[in-house]
């Protein structure tokens, strides 16, 4: 009787999309014409803010003028490109690009996986989202901000941390100025402000996991450690895959907001990337084309690798977005 239920149940729902599967694309928008009209403000969305400005790429191809607009300008093909494959300067910041994004890759995209993990095991309701509050909330602060902060943490004159290696009779260290330290200094960062969001986002895919699966394995006589390997992990896999995926798209970023708030002249040969350089480039010298160039290449690559990421994931791991 109960199967025979659910066979009715699972007919009815089949019912309606057997029939829609014969339709036209037309009378599927009309029957659902409700929900195609909550797409309507994202579309728009998208076409204004995304591909819109898109049009501007052509510069690229151009020695742009701003007086004579992209009408007037005189096209060079490729002639940027060529520019920027041959550039010293550029290959240096792509160099700091790759070795920023992978540090970051390395220590940072494990961590909030490991901390959702910890967190999912705590009992204690109070303490668990009190720790959760406290680790999600300097996603919310601007880099601007954590800038500031860190550089007064860190500062050579009254910071907290050189007074702390003061008393144990080491001498200042000045943080942002030592090319050796900079980019250990920026991964602390970002880790720092964005560790707690990640967890969030690792926390809300372990609450998706069944139930009955920790309770089956606790029947097999799996002990915490041999559940979190063999269900909660797996029950991550999909998350973890995306995020990955996803990741490898920001690649060639490298955290161009925070590197901008933090660097200066003195470490530009460790952390100039890509995004500053096109910003240095772009506003203070006014060669909005190579910029423009610089940044088409940084596009493209992220498109390449987060086509070959989703590849990989799908031919190895047996999972991927599309």
């Amino acid at each position: 009787m109960k199967h025979d239920n659910a066979a009715g149940a699972v007919a009815r729902t089949a019912a309606p999309g057997a029939k829609a599967g014969g339709s036209s694309a037309l009378k599927k928008i009309r029957r659902d014409y409700d929900l195609y009209l909550m797409l309507v403000p994202g579309i728009i969305f998208l076409l204004v803010f995304k591909y819109t400005p898109m049009y501007g790429l052509i510069i690229a191809f151009q020695d742009f003028s701003i007086f004579r607009g992209i009408s007037g300008s005189e096209w060079v093909g490729l002639k940027h490109f060529e520019k920027l494959v041959h550039n010293d300067q550029f290959l240096q910041v792509l160099t700091n690009t790759v070795l920023i994004s992978l540090y970051k890759l390395i220590f940072l995209f494990p961590a909030p996986i490991v901390l959702a993990i910890l967190m999912n095991e705590l009992r204690v309701m109070v303490f668990k989202r009190t720790v959760q509050s406290i680790v999600y909330l300097p996603h919310f602060i601007s880099w601007v901000i954590v800038g500031g902060l860190f550089v007064n943490i860190l500062s050579v004159n009254g910071g907290i941390v050189n007074t702390i290696l003061g008393k144990f009779g080491i001498g200042p260290i000045p943080f942002f100025l030592d090319q050796g330290i900079f980019r250990s200094l920026i991964v602390f960062t970002e880790g720092w402000k964005e560790i707690g969001w990640g967890t969030i986002v690792y926390l809300a895919a372990i609450t998706s996991i069944d139930p009955q699966l920790y309770e089956a394995a606790r029947m097999d006589g799996a002990n915490r450690f041999r559940q979190m390997l063999h269900v909660t992990l797996p029950g991550m896999a999909s998350t973890i895959v995306l995020m990955l995926i996803l990741r490898l798209g920001h690649m060639l970023e490298a955290g161009t907001e925070q590197i901008l708030v933090l660097y200066n002249p003195v470490v530009y040969n460790v952390a100039d990337v890509i995004g500053t350089y096109v910003y240095r480039i772009g506003l203070g010298a006014s060669d909005y084309s190579f910029s423009t160039a610089v940044g088409l290449f940084e596009s493209v690559v992220g498109f390449a690798l987060v086509v070959s990421g989703n590849a990989f994931c799908k031919k190895f791991l047996g999972r991927s977005i599309w």
